[in-house]
């Protein structure tokens, strides 16, 4: 008896295990542990993934940002840059300087406003002056000045530049047009200047060059300047500048007595406006009152 109980009867609870006995008995407790550590990993996963996103953006959009400016400050370099502008005009007046008088035209179009039809009146025009007065008149066209202040000057250094000996620039004449700012100049040697004359000059200076080229008419500006030179070297009448349409304007201001019209009829409506914004309200107050 002794033996049986403690061989066979005591053996399996002497050799049960702790592990057969935890999965037996908490199945209930082991699923939910697993499934609260997948909740728990997968709101850790969600709040990294939100976190990252939330990094990003302001890393992309500062990134934005300092592309949008890299670009803006190019923009305004480019546009705003004095260098590069006055680079391309200061090379276009120094290839007039260096080029020399045309050969085989009167016209040194560099500013490109000239049509041909006026290249091809001017060349006739005044090649038939050199052939028959011996005086050559020069015209230029440039689209800005920056090495010198103004036309006059430049004139001067084109005619200095090109014909250095008083005997090579006597009988000859420069006329300059400046397109971007619309003036002009004439200069020339003593003979041609005594030719043409102070007066002539003056006013083609002043009225066909500057008023025609504020227009933009700068084919009519180059060739109506060369008829009054050639006009006036010939001996023939002026054939003046052009004419100047005056648009007088009206005037948009009133005058004294609208003023004052506009002033009595304003007051009249503001004081009747007030009078009823007081007299009103009142007289409602008392109707009210004397009804109770």
């Amino acid at each position: 008896m002794e033996t049986l109980l403690s061989s066979h009867s005591l053996s399996p609870l002497l050799n049960s295990k702790p592990s057969s006995s935890k999965s037996h008995l908490l199945p209930s407790l082991q699923t939910r542990s697993n499934s609260l550590s997948f909740t728990h990993k997968s709101i850790t996963s969600s709040l990294k993934r939100h976190t990252s996103q939330s990094l990003s953006v302001p890393n992309s959009w500062f990134s934005y940002a300092q592309q949008g400016l890299a670009a803006l400050a190019l923009a305004l370099a480019l546009n705003f840059s004095p260098l590069l502008y006055i680079g391309n005009a200061q090379a276009s007046e120094f290839d007039v300087l260096n080029e020399g008088p045309p050969k085989e035209s009167y016209i040194f179009d560099d500013a490109g406003v000239l049509s041909r039809v006026t290249k091809s009146d001017l060349k006739q025009l005044l090649s038939d002056l050199e052939s028959r007065k011996n005086f050559k008149i020069n015209f230029i066209t440039v689209r800005k000045l920056t090495s010198k202040a103004d036309a006059f000057e430049y004139a001067d250094q084109v005619l200095e530049k090109w014909y250095p000996t008083v005997e090579e620039g006597s009988n000859k004449g420069i006329v300059v047009l400046v397109t971007s700012q619309k003036e002009g100049a004439i200069t020339g040697g003593p003979a041609f200047i005594q030719a043409v004359g102070e007066t002539v000059l003056d006013s083609t200076v002043s009225e066909n060059l500057p008023v025609l080229a504020t227009e933009e008419k700068y084919n009519e500006a180059i060739y109506s300047s060369a008829k009054r030179l050639v006009a006036a070297i010939d001996g023939l009448p002026d054939p003046g500048g052009p004419t100047t349409k005056e648009n007088k304007r009206e005037s948009n201001f009133k005058s004294k007595e609208e003023t004052e019209e506009k002033r009595g009829q304003f007051t009249l409506v503001v004081g009747g406006l007030l009078v009823i914004a007081f007299v009103v309200p009142m007289a409602q107050y008392y109707a009210y009152v004397s009804k109770k």
